[in-house]
């Protein structure tokens, strides 16, 4: 098992790195960290940037959901076969990170007022992806190349919260909604997604998804 300890906030930003060691078929360990806690200063003192997530490994420590999802990306081979491929992992990484800012943007500032026209302008955000699908296997295959990478839980994680968000926004999208169904069917991500865990978390810290 793979020493891997992470220190979360409980919703946080963790889910894809959860995702990705669940499907490599890695054991961690988790410590969430309370808002009480968290409030309180030392922990939040302690980190490098003032929050969470943390990364463990060992005497090795690292902060910044994609740092660590980079990371993850290179230890497990998930970062493309070349050097080209994973030029273009970054794209559809910085891609999914811009419309997760988005994403918690309306979440944590404007829920009520800006959902119906976030919702409206959605299609315009998730066109890039399908895109990006189309161009690789005709879309049968994985975002970018013949592997899986850290993009793609990335990315997946990010789908599933907007088809919470507003069911039915991949109704447009064949290949996206093909694609979510077929990272979800690999069995061990499908039995993380059903875990109690996975069900269980809150999506967002404020209670709103």
């Amino acid at each position: 098992a793979h020493p891997t300890t992470l220190v979360s906030p409980p919703p946080g930003r963790c889910e894809a790195m959860r995702m990705l060691l669940a499907d490599q078929g890695q054991s961690w360990k988790e410590e969430v960290v309370t808002k009480d806690a968290w409030l309180q200063g030392p922990l939040k003192a302690s980190c490098l940037y003032g929050q969470l997530p943390k990364f463990q490994d060992g005497d090795f420590t690292l902060y910044q959901s994609n740092a660590i999802l980079r990371h993850l990306g290179r230890t497990f081979g998930l970062y493309g076969k070349d050097q080209r491929e994973a030029a273009l992992v970054d794209v559809v990484n910085d891609g999914v990170e811009d419309l997760r800012c988005k994403y918690a943007t309306l979440i944590y500032t404007n829920y009520e007022g800006g959902k119906q026209e976030y919702v409206k302008a959605l299609p315009e955000h998730l066109k890039p992806f399908e895109t990006l699908l189309s161009q690789n296997a005709g879309g049968q295959a994985f975002i970018i190349g013949d592997q899986i990478s850290f993009a793609d839980y990335n990315l997946l994680d990010l789908l599933l919260n907007h088809q919470v968000l507003a069911p039915g926004c991949l109704d447009s999208f064949p290949l996206l909604s093909a694609y979510v169904a077929r990272l979800s069917a690999r069995p061990k991500l499908k039995a993380f997604l059903a875990s109690p865990e996975h069900v269980n978390r809150p999506i967002n810290g404020n209670g709103k998804q």
